[in-house]
């Protein structure tokens, strides 16, 4: 669907606006005149795609730690600073570990037949020194004893650790957006259960537990079986990787964090190239590989950081309250990072440029967040709640003066609705500002939680914290985490969208009388 297409359609939204306005419920005003010339100015000068493109084609991808995404930093804020945000800055946390970089990487077969192979390194894998030519080899392993087995039989050579998948057509289509059928599902949702500390980050992972096959994730992660490989003078460990069809995706653990690590070539290879050379292999018919990859470690800045930039307050009993919009600005390596997640920085920056280009002066301070670490565990945005909210001596005086977070991270689909995060008491005060985007489309909110992303670390120490309701689109399907996540996937007419929806949601709640209410028995709203 497109959105603002014509004259006309702008026509028709100042008129659905003046309709909006008079059904909304008396106890929460709604800036109705503001949020169109948000939706105005968006419609006619956006520019979250030219951001999207320096966010990715320039400055992707962004592994945290590495130069690449410091240099991102400077650019967002050096953006800013010339939009006239306020309090432009870096704030350092750490130390992260090691940064990485790929630089180079070339795969082949080279026998029985030459073919190139689709593959993509692990992050923070090591290089190889220099071309690496060795036989493939087969891997199937119960335990360490296993393993052990094999000494002085692994030189140079590649090793399959995973076994072959059935690839299958794709029946059904890799786009999708949510139905009204599906909405409703949410909106009717019960309250979720309790969490225990709002924690919940995307990485993690556990070393060989005795007794339990091991994998690739057991043997990449157990410090004991990478150093007898790395001993072993292994060419590589191939891993195969999930999605088909040239779609790689890169199930990355946590960084090495010390230069005495073992340190073994690993390499994501698509389901096709694998299952090609593990058939082959089968036969008795002997493969051999050719892998040069050269990977940089960073150890000068074990630093990494968070961009944060302000509007500041203008009412003199509230401009030292805050609202905070806001987005990870790292991504994995095999793409750019563009659905995950510089289509969240974008669209944030974007929200914060169109309330400063209009003039808008608001009651209360909106702040920016862009962090790093959160493909980590959510690391940039707990360092920010344990600095500026709440740490192991207790809270800080700004917990009490922070109203609410809003985040996106779910990729380049458009806001649908606002997940609640069990917060009851905002159901009725979003619905009232979903009202003038509800013609298209906007109209579900969900007491259900959703994780995985930074509003946790602010809905762990009792802020307010939402992620928005959004079409899947190609996310869990195609891009996410994947070599697939390029500029190309993101859908420019969303990402307008969801621009306009972040900023009047900014600056409704930073106008708003009253702080947004945190969990607790449903209330009566002001």
């Amino acid at each position: 669907m497109r959105m603002f297409s014509d004259a006309r359609r702008a026509i028709a939204l100042t008129v659905a606006f003046a309709l909006t306005a008079a059904a909304l419920p008396a106890q929460e005003k709604v800036d109705v005149a503001t949020f169109e010339r948000i939706k105005a100015e968006e419609m006619t000068k956006s520019q979250v795609m030219d951001m999207m493109s320096w966010l990715t084609d320039v400055h992707g991808p962004r592994l945290t730690g590495s130069p690449i995404t410091r240099r991102a930093g400077d650019w967002a804020e050096s953006t800013m600073k010339g939009w006239g945000l306020a309090n432009v800055r870096s704030e350092k946390w750490g130390p992260f570990g090691r940064g990485w970089t790929n630089e180079r990487m070339t795969f082949h077969a080279t026998a029985p037949q030459a073919f190139p192979m689709q593959a993509a390194p692990r992050a923070w894998s090591a290089s190889t020194k220099g071309k690496v030519s060795g036989g493939a080899m087969i891997v199937k392993l119960d335990s360490m004893a296993d393993l052990y087995k094999m000494a002085g039989t692994l030189k140079g050579k590649f090793l399959l650790v995973d076994s072959l998948v059935d690839v299958r057509p794709h029946l059904t289509a890799e786009f999708s957006r949510f139905t009204d059928e599906q909405l409703a599902t949410m909106a009717a949702a019960a309250p979720p259960a309790p969490q225990a500390g709002g924690r919940g980050g995307r990485a993690g992972g556990a070393g060989a537990v005795p007794g339990v096959r091991m994998n690739f994730a057991t043997v990449w992660r157990d410090t004991a079986a990478m150093r007898f490989l790395e001993k072993e003078g292994v060419g590589a460990v191939l891993l195969r990787a999930r999605g088909d069809g040239g779609t790689i995706f890169t199930d990355n653990g946590n960084p090495h964090n010390n230069k005495k690590e073992a340190q073994v070539p690993v390499v994501h290879v698509g389901a096709e190239s694998y299952g090609r050379v593990y058939r082959t292999l089968q036969k008795n018919v002997p493969v051999t590989l050719e892998l040069e990859m050269t990977n940089k470690f960073y150890d000068d800045d074990p630093s990494s950081f968070n961009v944060i930039a302000e509007i500041p307050g203008t009412d003199p009993a509230l401009k030292d309250e805050i609202v905070m919009i806001g987005a990870h600005f790292d991504s994995w390596h095999a793409g750019t990072g563009a659905t995950d997640n510089a289509a969240g920085s974008a669209v944030m920056m974007e929200a914060m440029r169109l309330i400063q280009s209009l003039g808008l002066k608001p009651r209360r301070t909106i702040r920016i967040g862009l962090w790093t670490g959160e493909e980590q565990g959510l690391l940039g945005s707990r360092a920010y709640v344990r600095q500026h909210l709440q740490d192991s001596t207790g809270a800080k005086p700004e917990l009490a003066k922070l109203s609410a977070y809003f985040n996106v991270d779910n990729g380049t689909g458009k806001i649908r609705g606002v997940y609640q995060q069990g917060n009851a008491n905002v159901g009725s005060i979003f619905d009232a500002w979903m009202l003038p985007f509800k013609n298209d489309g906007m109209k579900t909110t969900t007491i259900s939680n959703t994780t995985g992303t930074d509003h946790q670390a602010f809905d762990a120490v009792g802020i307010p914290g939402f992620q928005f309701i959004q079409d899947p689109v190609e996310y869990g399907t195609r891009t996410h985490h994947s070599n697939a996540d390029v500029y190309e996937r993101i859908q420019a007419d969303d990402m307008k969208w969801n621009s306009a929806v972040v900023a009047a949601f900014a600056w409704q709640a930073a106008q708003r009388d009253a702080m947004l209410p945190k969990k607790g028995p449903p209330k009566v709203q002001p």
